[in-house]
């Protein structure tokens, strides 16, 4: 039997950057409309998706010009809310499918984070993961009192620690933990609660945590970092990886790394997937899917690409002098400790370090990146599956996709269900039916 790939379904950006007024996107709605989320999780589930996800971010983007005034204006990175609660509302529509929700250990406190998701996991039923991020936004570190960026590597030795304290926390109630005995009136039994006594140089936590026991045991970990140190921090923290969207001999190189630093840890390789982000388009005919991809080219004006692009990199893009080489830029943001990886990193690699390029150059690639149309893929069921199968067997047949950035929600979501997941089940690539009763049970299978 061929290896199944696992599928999530990412809406991050389906209320954002133009997506919203997209034919077919949003019927007679506006986010944050619960209905609407709700409607997606029954389409997601009747794909026999393994999970429902969305990233976030909790500050307005305000480094193009100094302002936030573009962003707001434009929907770039905002509005945006906790998704939790609507995640929940989901949860209560649906009975297999497994949701994701991404918060900043660069931020939160282990504690409230580990008992937040142990609770989530008792609604669900079993059903939550928790997607763990650094941050390397400016406006975001400013709403938690900080005044400038943590230093790049202290961000993840901070994740590392942090997960460490979830871990012990999660397990300080043991499975068995949990009585409630009618006739002795006892709760539960102390011999079966423990307290963590965690001190170490970002947190000091003594524990238990005050929940019962989760139903996974622990909520499943997902962790993106890209750059060597993230690397490093994903083999440590996480049981599924979130891989960027990026060229296939990236990918191979990604896996490569991660595997070398999993066994480092004495971890299995086998056991850890890699789910590629992947935006993408399905279309009966390649014609309309092709053109479905292009209304992404007129969802934002220039002033939105910038906002967008400026608040990611946590530098002004609106400074760049009329030429410049992508190497000086690329080594600025670099300096003010924003993240080695992303869009001025990819260009670079796509173009050379040291080309030298104009700012219209600039961003008429950012235009392309803003609205994901460069890595948006868009054809028929069957090109698609091609193309998915492809980066699944070159990235050694663990993991999957995480599926998003669509143009239009719901039409695009339900071309995913109707046109592409039954042409991967008719390749014995993807399930039929779920056989787990809990999110990490699923993700298990083969």
């Amino acid at each position: 039997m061929k290896p199944r790939m696992h599928l999530g379904f990412d809406f991050s950006y389906t209320h954002m950057g133009g997506r919203w007024r997209m034919p077919g996107a949003w019927p007679g709605r506006t986010f944050p409309d619960v209905a609407m989320y709700e409607d997606v999780a029954r389409i997601a589930e009747r794909g026999c998706l393994d999970m429902i996800f969305s990233g976030d971010g909790t500050g307005v983007p305000d480094t193009w010009r100094g302002s936030r005034d573009a962003a707001i204006e434009w929907g770039m990175n905002w509005p945006r809310q906790d998704l939790n609660p609507i995640m929940v509302a989901m949860s209560r529509v649906t009975r297999h499918i497994g949701y994701g929700l991404t918060y900043s250990s660069t931020f939160m406190h282990p504690y409230y984070t580990a008992r937040l998701m142990n609770s989530l996991d008792h609604v669900t039923g079993g059903r939550i993961a928790m997607n763990l991020v650094t941050s390397t936004r400016p406006a975001d570190a400013a709403n938690f009192g900080m005044d400038e960026l943590m230093e790049h590597g202290s961000r993840y030795d901070r994740m590392e620690e942090f997960v460490d304290v979830c871990r012990k926390l999660w397990d300080s109630a043991e499975p068995d933990a949990m009585l409630w005995d009618h006739v002795t009136g006892r709760v539960g039994n102390p011999a079966k609660v423990h307290g963590v006594s965690h001190h170490g140089r970002f947190f000091k936590v003594e524990g238990p945590l005050n929940t019962p026991p989760s139903p996974q045991g622990r909520p499943v970990l997902i962790q993106a970092g890209g750059s060597p140190r993230g690397v490093r921090a994903s083999a440590y923290v996480a049981d599924h990886v979130f891989g960027a969207d990026m060229p296939l001999a990236s990918q191979v190189k990604q896996r490569a790394a991660l595997d070398e630093a999993l066994a480092a840890l004495g971890r299995d390789p086998s056991a850890v997937g890699i789910l590629w982000q992947t935006p993408i388009v399905v279309a009966e005919t390649e014609r309309e899917a092709q053109a479905q991809r292009d209304r992404l080219l007129t969802a934002v004006p220039a002033e939105a690409v910038g906002a967008f692009l400026s608040y990611n990199a946590a530098y002004d893009f609106s400074t760049l002098p009329a030429r410049f080489t992508l190497r000086q830029l690329h080594a600025e943001i670099v300096a003010a400790n924003a993240s080695p990886v992303g869009f001025v990193h990819e260009l670079s690699l796509r173009l050379g370090a040291d080309t030298e390029i104009t700012r219209d150059e600039f961003f008429h690639h950012g235009l392309r990146n803003a609205t994901a149309w460069d890595t948006t893929i868009a054809g028929t069921p069957a090109q698609l599956a091609d193309r998915l199968e492809e980066v699944f067997e070159a990235t050694g047949s663990r993991g999957g996709f995480m599926l998003g950035h669509i143009v239009s929600l719901p039409v695009d979501l339900l071309a995913i269900v109707d046109l592409l997941v039954p042409e991967l089940q008719r390749r014995g690539r993807f399930r039929t039916e779920y056989k787990g009763r809990t999110l990490r049970e699923n993700l298990a299978e083969e």
